[in-house]
Order: C-alpha cells, then sequence, then structure tokens
C-alpha cells in the first residue's frame, strides 16, 4: 500500500515536530544521490589517507549506494542531536599533563545505540501515522553510511575544514543520525557551502599537523584515529604530540569560531557522570582489564579493548612530569604481559630519562 504523495508535505512536519519530541535538536530530509562524493572519496583512499580503516574501502559500494543497505529506499531522514555538557572546561583538562584528557563525546553513555532507539521510535510513529508498515533501517555511525556528506544535502550544516559537520546556528558538537526510509518524502535544501572563509584555526592547532589543507585530513596523523582505529603501534613521532589525549582529539572543534554557538545538550546520557571528565592517569593506569571492562560499560571506550588503552596512557604518562607516581605506575607495568603495553611504557619510561 502506497501512502499518497500529497500527503507527504503534513507527514514531514509531523516528522519534523517528533524528531524534536525524541530528544533530536535538527532534522533534514534528503534523496540518495551520492555520485558528487564518489571521485573525492576514492581519491582519498587511492592516497592511503585511510591508514588501517580497511573497512571504509571494503564497503565503499554500500557507502555510495544506500539501496544496497536498504532496497526499497528512497530517502534519507538525518538527525542532529547536541552532546556537549553544561561545563565541559576543555582547555583546564589539556593543561594539566597529570590528568586525562578524553574526546568529550566518548565520556558517557555510548551514542550508537541511544540514537539508533530513537530513530527506530520515529519510524513507528511515522508507520503509525500512515497507517501500513514502512520500511527503513537506522543508523548511527554503525554501518557503511556517509552522514556527513547525507547531513550536507539535507541542509544541516557543511563539511569544515576538519572535515567536522558544522552547523552555522550549533557549531559542531553533536552527533549525526540517519534513518533510511521507503517513502519519497519532500527534500530539503541542501547547505552546499562552507562558510569557513579564510579561518585555519583547525589547521593551524592540529597536534600532528593532520589537516594537510583546507577540508584534506590524513587519517594515519590523526589523534583520533591513533589513539581508537589504529590497532598496534603507535608511530613515534607522533607519540610526544598527543600529549595527555588518551582517547580522541577535540582540539579542532575547541578552536572552531562556530562553536561560539554552540548548546549545552539536555540529554541525561551524555552528562558527565562516569569521572572521565579529567580523570587522574596514573589511577586509570592501574585498572585492572575487569575494571576497565566494568567502568567503560556502555561507554564507546570499551571498544579499543584493554590494552590499546593502556598502550594511550602509557604514552601520556611518558609526556607527563617526572613524579615518583608516574614513574612507579610505569615501571609497575614494564614488564605487563603485553608486548604492545611493554613498548609503550620502555618509550615512557625513557621519555622520563630511565
Amino acid at each position: 500500500m502506497q501512502t499518497p504523495n500529497s500527503t507527504f508535505p503534513t507527514l514531514t512536519e509531523h516528522i519534523k515536530r517528533w524528531s524534536v519530541d525524541l530528544g533530536f535538536q535538527q532534522v533534514g530530509i534528503t534523496d540518495l544521490s551520492l555520485s558528487h562524493v564518489e571521485p573525492p572519496l576514492k581519491e582519498w583512499l587511492n592516497k592511503g589517507y585511510h591508514g588501517e580503516m580497511h573497512f571504509i574501502e571494503r564497503h565503499l559500494p554500500q557507502r555510495l549506494n544506500p539501496q544496497q543497505l536498504l532496497p526499497t529506499a528512497q530517502r534519507a531522514i538525518v538527525v542532529r542531536m547536541d552532546y556537549l555538557p553544561e561545563d565541559p572546561d576543555f582547555d583546564a583538562v589539556l593543561n594539566k599533563p597529570l590528568k586525562a584528557n578524553i574526546s568529550r563525546y566518548a565520556q558517557n553513555k555510548d551514542y550508537h545505540k541511544l540514537i539508533r532507539k530513537r530513530l527506530s521510535q520515529l519510524a513507528d510513529k511515522i508507520t503509525e501515522h500512515v497507517g501500513h508498515p514502512v520500511i527503513s533501517r537506522a543508523f548511527a555511525d554503525s554501518a557503511p553510511v556517509l552522514e556527513k556528506p547525507l547531513a550536507v544535502k539535507a541542509g544541516l550544516g557543511w563539511q569544515g575544514k576538519h572535515t567536522n559537520l558544522i552547523n552555522p546556528k550549533a557549531g559542531s558538537w553533536f552527533f549525526l543520525g540517519v534513518l533510511y526510509i521507503d517513502l519519497d518524502l519532500p527534500i530539503d535544501e541542501p547547505m552546499a557551502k562552507s562558510h569557513c572563509g579564510t579561518c585555519t584555526a583547525c589547521i593551524d592547532i592540529c597536534p600532528t599537523q593532520a589537516i594537510i589543507g583546507p577540508y584534506q585530513l590524513d587519517a594515519k596523523r590523526c589523534i583520533s584515529y591513533l589513539t581508537i582505529e589504529l590497532k598496534g603501534s603507535i608511530p613515534e613521532e607522533f607519540r610526544r604530540m598527543m600529549g595527555n589525549r588518551i582517547y580522541g582529539c577535540d582540539d579542532c572543534q575547541l578552536v572552531c569560531p562556530w562553536n561560539k554557538f554552540a548548546k549545552a545538550s539536555s540529554e541525561i546520557a551524555f552528562q558527565s557522570t562516569r569521572g572521565l571528565s579529567a580523570p587522574d592517569l596514573v589511577d586509570l593506569f592501574t585498572w585492572t582489564e575487569a575494571e576497565f571492562l566494568q567502568k567503560t560499560e556502555g561507554s564507546p571506550i570499551r571498544r579499543i579493548g584493554y590494552e590499546r588503552w593502556l598502550r594511550n596512557i602509557a604514552v601520556a604518562l611518558g609526556n607527563a612530569p617526572k613524579t615518583p607516581g608516574v614513574i612507579q605506575a610505569l615501571q609497575n607495568r614494564a614488564n605487563d604481559a603485553s608486548e604492545l603495553v611493554r613498548e609503550h611504557v620502555d618509550w615512557a619510561l625513557s621519555r622520563n630519562n630511565l
């Protein structure tokens, strides 16, 4: 049973209202054509800027052709959910080398499941409204979906020089979610033009010079990649530059002038409740694997596993002041069962002239 096209404008108004009711700050609708993305994406892959993220290339057909994930899909409903807390106090953590700096998005509840659940609830409301089953599939950085290009097409913002999405009224501290759906809904006007102007703040601030040019990111140099996606040894050339960043990096967003418009999130799941906004590096390095699993339950941090968690902290301790506590913590893991951890501990101890 098909829904008459004449009812779609009203349905679209309902979808946008329901999205706000479900905790999303903005929603846009777009078609699924992504042919314009294919040439630059393939060039990026050919240059090897994706590093070990082979899944990007492996699933490229699904990224460029959404119908491979949902054969009947006609539209993408793209949503934005803010995650900035009331008082993030970013700079204070970066300027305290004995503290661990964890990317703001990862400090609390895992956004993947939360956003997918809300999008599924949106799909249920649409089905109930139209009076017949609607075929849809929800995504939140959880499948081969080009969320940012779809968000641009849906009018949610533009991709900045750091390649993150920027909204002119909300900055960039937000998550994206996508709902593929088999309804021929009216689409929104895209925001295809960049409003970064001559600003190069994100390029200039990047600790590892991962933003190799405007709108060009070499992921292999990015601290988010090095601490999260990279499975093996962190190249020594980047370790000193990582400072106390043990999971992700927010520097390019911190300096973006558009983030003066960012609004604090009212979503309880994104408030600081885990004690990870400014934890002590030494304390984190003493966690057993059981403690790591328990304290990161329901958090995106758990995906890197205990070994990489220790690897990252070892690098941060190598960059920290040479206090007795730091030296002792490193020495306690000098004979760790993991060769990867031992390597980074040895480097950290050598940085402390031991």
